[in-house]
């Protein structure tokens, strides 16, 4: 049933006139102004009036405040996060991302302070966060919006060390275990640098930096003395930097091979899951400017979505904008490390960090010509930095949309991405003339005699010779097959000169991409319908390909014999109900891969760098058995597949009970966002912050992209807002959030989309005034004061 729809007028400084927040049955906020600064003003508003709690901590975070609120067991974290801020010119900051870029941060950083304003005033709208810790909302500034970096996906930096430490210990077919290369080089070592000199504690602040928050109670109860034991980020913690799992599926479709003629887009980024979601779905309106999509709730305009005019969509494009550099220190001065014929001084600011119950404290901060200065190991006379695109101007993440989300045709858009340089991403547009195209855009490093796979020495030997321009990176308009698809998997054209424009050598498991061509190669009359299957398809291939392996083979022990005729016939479908994929997963995920990585890498101490492993590289390993395998590698390949599907299936019988038939993937693995403050809530409060358990298919392996943490399959990534849209039909598109638009736990709209998502629902994505106002349960109108 549609709730009565409620108005409410507000009355706020720093409009010009007044505006509308219309809001769709969804939750779905349709924002009307009548001046672009008033519209940004508005979006800044609305986004703390349903994410105050996430924006004001993802600025405290980000610029490195989270002490003054919490206490000194978030020193370090504010100590880490402060050494990745843009230090650089703002003027050239600003002119990075659109002509308007600093009135339109103004406008939306004055938005947001409207609303805290207003919960000043009328102390009930203050979410109840603010409450449980104690703390108010602050208060923005325009330059708060771009100087965070770290809430961008960027790499390869943590890979680099993993590496280095992997070598240290085996050779470079071990560490293709972990990731395999693309195309394949082989990394060396240059010349004074070993593996000692970067031990993985060198990255212990740069994976601090970049985590999300948590709360465990010893944590906020801290000593000051206590202040550098939490320094470590752990997955224990929920803390730990997303290595895999992060990225994105797109497509867009040409006309001639849809049912209707018009091109669809379909876009659904997958990232961490967390509650409120990531993104955030909205619709902009003002003259001569009308868009609706998905964007960060802490970012002015849309990422991805459309204006009437042109759709278009994203997914992580996995270019190198990182190196880890290692420096000789002088015998007699550590505050110098050698460069060229010489010797230069390291950068040491001195900044004050203020704590919770504690005096301010003031700690030193120290740079070198590439970047922060992250370890220094003053008996070895190292020290270890990390240059990354963040220092350039115009790398705060997702801002170039305010400059594409405005362009009117592909070759408009084409024309707008130099301003795009993070994350880095393959863009995915199709506009109402029935033109597609592909965009590979992002900062990308010219490396002129380095692969960037290994950290290099600090000396001078290895510079960025500056970046390749948007149109030295891979594109395409409306190609012959009439479609494009991403989903991070390694998609440089045949033939791309790698020695000329090294992008990268590092990408996604090749399985969710495999998926979708097939699909759309199959479909020559696709449609909105289809689009929401394929993001929604729980096919694995994975599956396919193990259970290739094992047709015809047969079982000497009743678990394995069990596990054959389960998985024999089978569609290789990760359907929630489907007991063939609960068995599936556990066996590859529980107990083949680790079996594989044990008889692979036999070194225990070795093994935990390689997690959680390269699919590709390990599948590949299966069908095509060396001798590490053994003297009869491809008996020892089955002696292992036998013995390991036997194990999983006294697994399942322990997990799942002794009938089979009562098995179901659904049954295991689940969907739960869980509110960062739950750990502080009283057992016995009634309503819970946690939006779950919600029965899932699929897999990280699918395009239904479910990826989920081996302790308990609990799904930890994957799509959280998804997007169909309908070019040219633009009421008939479709989305879907998670697990709700709102991130007050009292709201309505805080986990209602939830159930949906899970199932593979979807809501309408309506953008005509005329089918809006049918939907809208809710207005407020905001006005200036009576002059």
């Amino acid at each position: 049933m549609t709730p009565r729809s409620t108005t409410e007028t507000i009355v706020v400084e720093g409009l010009s006139a007044p505006a509308e927040i219309a809001i769709d049955r969804w939750g779905i906020p349709h924002l009307r102004a009548s001046n672009r600064d008033d519209l940004f003003f508005v979006q800044g508003f609305n986004a703390a009036r349903d994410r105050l709690w996430q924006i004001d901590l993802w600025r405290k975070r980000g610029l490195g405040l989270l002490a003054a609120d919490f206490g000194p067991g978030y020193l370090a974290q504010d100590y880490a996060a402060r050494l990745f801020l843009y230090r650089g010119d703002m003027a050239l900051e600003w002119a990075s991302y659109a002509p308007d870029t600093q009135a339109i941060c103004k406008a939306y950083a004055a938005g947001i302070n409207a609303y805290a304003a207003l919960t000043e005033r009328e102390p009930a709208r203050l979410p109840p966060e603010f409450r449980l810790f104690g703390t108010r909302p602050a208060r923005w500034a325009a330059e708060d919006v771009v100087r965070t970096r770290t809430h961008a996906l960027t790499r390869n930096a943590i890979s680099e060390v993993q590496r280095a430490n992997v070598l240290k210990r085996a050779d470079l077919s071990t560490d293709l275990l972990r990731c395999g290369l693309a195309p394949m080089v082989e990394p060396h070592f240059a010349d004074g640098i070993t593996p000692a000199d970067v031990p993985m504690v060198a990255l212990d602040l740069f994976k601090l930096a970049t985590a999300p928050v948590s709360f465990e109670p010893a944590r906020l109860s801290a000593r000051l003395d206590e202040a550098w034991t939490w320094i470590k980020a752990t997955e224990a913690g929920g803390v730990e930097r997303a290595t895999v799992g992060e990225g994105s599926n797109n497509w867009v479709v040409h006309g001639s091979r849809t049912a209707t003629g018009r091109p669809i887009l379909a876009n659904d980024p997958h990232r961490s899951h967390a509650l409120p979601s990531l993104r955030y779905l909205v619709h902009l309106t003002m003259p001569g400017f009308d868009a609706i999509g998905a964007g960060e709730p802490a970012v002015p305009g849309l990422s991805l979505g459309h204006n009437g005019a042109i759709a278009f969509g994203l997914t992580i494009f996995r270019a190198d904008q990182e190196d880890v550099y290692v420096y000789e220190t002088h015998a007699d001065d550590p505050n110098l490390y050698r460069y060229g014929d010489g010797w230069e001084p390291f950068q040491r600011f001195d900044e004050i960090f203020a704590v919770k119950g504690e005096a301010d404290q003031t700690l030193t901060l120290s740079f070198s010509r590439h970047g922060p200065v992250l370890f220094e190991d003053k008996t070895r006379r190292r020290a270890v930095a990390l240059r990354s695109v963040w220092s350039e101007p115009g790398t705060a993440a997702y801002l170039g949309s305010l400059s594409t989300m405005r362009t009117r045709t592909v070759a408009d858009f084409a024309a707008t991405l130099d301003a795009w340089k993070t994350p880095s991403v393959n863009h995915v547009c199709a506009d109402a003339f029935g033109t597609i195209g592909w965009f590979a855009a992002g900062l990308v490093p010219i490396r002129r005699n380095w692969e960037g796979l290994l950290p290099v020495a600090g000396d001078g030997r290895f510079e960025w010779a500056g970046f390749l321009n948007a149109d030295q990176l891979p594109r395409e308009i409306n190609p012959s097959k009439g479609f494009f698809a991403t989903a991070n998997e390694m998609n440089l054209p045949k033939g791309w000169p790698h020695e000329e424009r090294r992008i990268g050598y590092e990408w996604a498991e090749a399985s969710r991409a495999a998926r979708i061509h097939a699909v759309l190669v199959d479909d020559e009359a696709h449609t909105v319908s289809a689009a929401c299957g394929l993001q929604t398809d729980v096919r694995s291939l994975p599956a396919a390909r193990l259970c290739r392996l094992i047709d015809g083979l047969a079982g000497s022990s009743e678990g394995a014999n069990v596990g054959l005729a389960l998985l024999r016939d089978w569609n290789h479908d990760l359907d929630v109900a489907s007991a063939p994929a609960a068995l599936f997963e556990v066996w590859w995920m529980l107990h083949l891969k680790p079996a594989l990585l044990c008889r692979l890498a036999p070194d225990p101490a070795l093994r935990p760098l390689l997690a959680p492993g390269d699919f590709d590289v390990l599948l590949g390993l299966l069908e095509k058995p060396d001798e590490r395998f053994g003297a009869r590698p491809k008996d020892e390949r089955d002696l292992l597949l036998l013995t390991t599907l036997a194990d999983a299936v006294r697994d399942c019988i322990v997990r799942l009970g002794q009938d089979t038939g009562t098995w179901a993937w659904g049954r295991l693995h689940h969907g739960y966002f869980q509110h960062a403050a739950g750990p502080l809530l009283p057992g016995n409060l009634s309503i819970s912050w946690d939006v779950g358990p919600l029965s899932l298919g699929g897999s990280g392996s699918t395009a239904m992209h479910t990826g989920y943490r081996i302790s308990d399959f609990r799904c930890n990534y994957g799509a959280s807002v998804r997007l169909v849209m309908d070019v040219g039909d633009w009421d008939n598109s479709l989305c879907i959030n998670a697990p709700g638009q709102s991130g007050d736990p009292g709201s309505p709209r805080y986990g209602d989309l939830a159930s949906l998502w899970a199932s593979g629902e979807y809501v309408p994505l309506l953008y005509s005034r005329a089918r809006v106002e049918d939907v809208t349960v809710g207005r407020i109108r905001i006005v200036p004061p009576a002059s």
